[in-house]
């Protein structure tokens, strides 16, 4: 077994972005190292129940006042408000939070590319650094390249016409961050990064993607750097014990529709409206998953049920099908499950993901636009009624290794530590 390593784990975002460092850290714990996860305070005592040190970065109101603002999801304005409201505002604060953790032994911090004081703590006191993405649409390619609103990248497109487009969008974040960013290193006697999202913000050391090579095949012109290990699929299926109902409900009648707009979306009264009215037309039951209520009806039907919070292992494969706005988990449990999954995809990394699953047989993409009872039954006959989207889901579902790909992104974490050098380390635990 390596020696005890301090490994700071930084999770910024919902607990879509949360959960994935969390199983992450226990499997770290497991392995003898001692572990810390920098989040923000609404996860805190689901990293508590996990068994972790928690340092909190940033305040639950903060979190929770970004949920509720409806830029968060648009298509165009989504990344810009992240920008502004998360990256920028936490770049001094976590790159204090983790300096004051480094002591004399070995430490490694493994942390999302939005995670900007992480990298810049990297450059300045040499610790080292995992830029952990949960979705591929963060690793840049010319050759295949992600599928980004606002932009043109399809098959046939012009690798020029491609490079423009990466270099207009680069401009654009680099206004967003570049300003306090480079204001910090100034200070700290760095010089101005430009560039940002193309290539400064990836570790020089490690990027570690957590997901399979068959959910996105690596290209010649990523990073070298670049490993990938497969989804995590933690989801708190076990430090949260399920709903009492759940069972009951699950046991009483034919495999549900389980419906699921993200756990940060407080905006979808529509969603579960026609879900309900999808159900309706199909004649089949529906779970909706949503910790704000007040987005539902004030009356449902009996065979629709609602549940605050469920971990997705645990329903998912019961389900005869998943509909949701394709973040990264979600996808990964579904597959994990062996479910056809219909996504509404809206912002960030959702549209990317959708085509994936798409092209591998196991999904399709409905626009926010089109999300009415009526296409979204039609839809869903398309996917539980033909039985090769049952095969390919099966056939993807074997391939899943969730306890295998910990413990690979383990390994990797580990093999960091050699790069330590004095400056680096832990307190003693």
């Amino acid at each position: 077994m390596p020696s005890p390593i301090h490994f700071l784990l930084v999770a910024l975002g919902s607990a879509g972005d949360v959960h994935p460092f969390v199983g992450l850290g226990r499997a770290l714990k497991q392995r003898g190292h001692w572990v810390t996860l920098v989040t923000n305070p609404h996860f805190e005592s689901l990293v508590a129940a996990a068994g972790l040190e928690f340092v909190p970065i940033a305040t639950e109101e903060e979190l929770l006042a970004g949920m509720r603002d409806p830029d968060l999801w648009h298509p165009y304005k989504g990344f810009a408000f992240v920008a502004r409201q998360l990256m920028v505002p936490c770049i001094r604060e976590l790159y204090r939070v983790l300096d004051e953790r480094i002591g004399s032994g070995p430490t490694v911090i493994a942390a999302p590319g939005a995670a900007l004081g992480a990298r810049v703590l990297n450059e300045k006191r040499g610790v080292p650094l995992a830029t952990v993405y949960l979705q591929p649409v963060l690793i840049r390619s010319l050759i295949e390249p992600p599928r980004l609103p606002l932009t043109w990248m399809g098959p046939g497109v012009p690798r020029w016409f491609k490079r423009l487009q990466f270099w207009v969008a680069d401009k654009f974040i680099d206004r967003l961050l570049c300003p306090e960013l480079n204001a910090f290193r100034t200070e700290l006697g760095l010089p101005a990064a430009h560039g940002i999202m193309r290539e400064w913000w990836n570790s020089p050391e490690r990027v570690i993607g957590l997901f399979p090579d068959w959910f996105a095949p690596p290209q010649a012109d990523w990073p070298a750097n670049v490993r990938l290990t497969g989804f995590p699929l933690w989801d708190e299926s076990d430090v949260t014990a399920p709903p009492p109902r759940l069972e009951q409900f699950l046991s009483t009648g034919a495999p549900p529709i389980v419906f699921t707009p993200g756990s940060a979306m407080m905006h979808a009264h529509s969603f579960f409206a026609e879900a309900i009215e999808a159900c309706r037309i199909l004649g089949r039951r529906g779970i909706l998953l949503t910790k704000y209520a007040e987005q539902l009806p004030a009356r449902l039907p009996a065979d629709v049920a609602h549940f605050p919070w469920v971990p997705f292992s645990q329903v998912f494969p019961r389900a005869a099908a998943v509909v949701h706005h394709g973040g990264i988990g979600t996808c990964g449990q579904g597959l994990a499950a062996g479910a056809p999954q219909l996504i509404m995809a809206m912002s960030h990394d959702q549209p990317d993901n959708a085509a994936r699953l798409e092209r591998l047989g196991v999904g399709l993409e409905i626009k926010p636009k089109n999300f009415r009872g009526p296409e979204v039954a039609r839809q869903l006959r398309r996917l539980i009624d033909q039985p090769e989207v049952t095969l390919r889901c099966q056939s993807l579902a074997a391939r899943m290794d969730a306890k295998a790909a910990l413990q690979a992104t383990c390994t990797e974490l580990e093999s960091l530590a050699d790069l330590t050098n004095g400056c680096s380390g832990a307190h003693a635990a």
